[in-house]
Formats: C-alpha cells, structure tokens, sequence
C-alpha cells in the first residue's frame, strides 16, 4: 500500500510539473514570488487545467 501511494504521489508531482511548464511558470525563477507561483502551480496543477491563474503578482 506505501508503495502506491508514493507512485500515485510521484505521478502526481511529474504531471504537475509538465503542466506548470506548459503554462510558462516554471520559466525565469528569479525572484521568491516566481518561485512561489510556481511551487503552487506544480502542487495545485488541475486548477491551472480549469483556468484559474496561480501567478502571484
């Protein structure tokens, strides 16, 4: 059972991050609010499939 959570939650972190680069937030981490933009983006990634923006302006 531990062995499948860990691969649900790996799956989940990949297909985050592929979709946080899709919509350019993983592009120009210069600053913390970049950065912070984009941890909520990988971690929070079916919102952005809704529409909703993550950026923190």
């Amino acid at each position: 059972m531990f062995r499948m959570n860990r691969l649900v939650t790996i799956i989940y972190l990949v297909v985050g991050f592929i979709v946080a680069a899709d919509r350019n937030y993983l592009e120009n981490l210069d600053q913390l609010k970049r950065l912070a933009s984009a941890a909520l983006a990988v971690l929070l990634w079916p919102l952005l499939l809704l529409g909703i923006n993550l950026r923190i302006d």
